[in-house]
């Protein structure tokens, strides 16, 4: 699979990402509000992580979906992702600012989610979160997500700096 498959929802389409989604994700990834994502991030270092998750796809046949409501606005990503450091696959999500407390990372990862159990038929996903990062983990543990004590975290990452979310197929 070379592309990300469109997935719709109730009020999203998950699709490819586009170039016009870059310019909002460096203004995102230059702020504060990036601090739990591994931000602040330069655009050139955002540049190699965005074309990564994208070429994900050619390479891995998953990876992450920019989350376009239905009047075409940019309002975040979600991916099923496994960069060479993460020890296993990864449901990841982020909401851009304006667009959070609306319920659309929820119906986003959730569909994301769906598209791996089906898709890539995986028995069990984590999700990797700062354990300072409030929404995200109450995101996770609405998805049915548990804290896997056991887990192994991605590549130069402590469990002080990285909490792990187990999603299993039965959630």
């Amino acid at each position: 699979m070379d592309r990300a498959p469109t997935i719709r929802t109730e009020r999203l389409t998950l699709r490819h990402h586009q170039m016009s989604d870059f310019a909002p994700l460096v203004e995102l990834f230059a702020s504060e509000r990036s601090i739990y994502m591994g931000g602040p991030i330069d655009r050139k270092k955002l540049w190699y992580w965005v074309a990564g998750e994208v070429g994900s796809w050619s390479l891995q046949g998953f990876g992450s979906w920019g989350i376009e409501s239905h009047d075409g606005a940019f309002v975040g990503q979600v991916g099923i992702n496994k960069p060479s450091h993460f020890p296993e696959v990864e449901l990841g999500y982020l909401i851009m600012p304006k667009f959070e407390g609306q319920g659309i990372a929820f119906e986003a990862a959730k569909a994301a989610r769906a598209w791996a159990l089906e898709t890539l038929k995986l028995e069990t996903f984590v999700s990797y979160i700062d354990p300072k990062n409030a929404r995200s983990i109450a995101l996770a543990q609405r998805l049915g997500g548990v804290i896997d004590p056991v887990g192994s975290l991605p590549d130069d990452e402590t469990a002080d700096e990285t909490v792990i979310y187990r999603h299993r197929r039965a959630a």
